[in-house]
């Protein structure tokens, strides 16, 4: 029979568990941010997929060389937000093996250091991901200079 944990062992395991309890909301809290990004980039994909079969020249030619950057940040940000949820699946393991190591009385410390590092390095991915998408994006917001340096002319003015 596994004999079972003092309270005193229990409380002071879930103090060894928060720290990774408060990774989490960090980690939920960037996955919101991603998911924010990930949106707003399909919303302006959608509006340039109709814009491409209504243009033709020079304006179809921009639009779809806009469409194939907004794919690529559509890929970059869905690796971002993969890295960020298989860290917290990580975190979440090293939860359950501290508790796991406490109740059973098995020696985990070595697994449970190196998923802690398997999570970090996962979230270190996804955020340098996350840099390439801002990278990305900040490459393709430009004003054109067709509309920085338009005049008005006097036919545009009248009513």
């Amino acid at each position: 029979m596994i004999p079972l944990p003092q309270v005193a062992q229990v409380a002071q395991t879930i103090q060894l568990a928060l720290a990774p309890v408060f990774l989490l909301a960090g980690i939920g809290a960037f996955l919101n941010v991603c998911a924010g990004r990930l949106a707003r980039v399909i919303d302006r994909a959608r509006n340039v997929e109709r814009l491409v079969l209504e243009t033709r020249g020079a304006e179809h030619d921009r639009l779809v060389d806009e469409i194939r950057k907004l794919d690529r940040r559509m890929t970059v940000v869905n690796t971002a937000i993969f890295l960020t949820v298989a860290s917290g699946a990580a975190v979440c393991l090293v939860v359950i093996l501290l508790f796991l190591s406490e109740l059973v009385n098995a020696h985990l410390g070595t697994a449970i250091a190196l998923l802690f590092i398997t999570a970090m390095l996962l979230q270190a991915a996804a955020f340098v991901t996350f840099i390439i998408e801002i990278r990305l994006a900040s490459r393709t917001i430009h004003i054109r200079n067709e509309v920085l340096f338009h005049e008005a002319t006097e036919e545009d003015l009248r009513p």
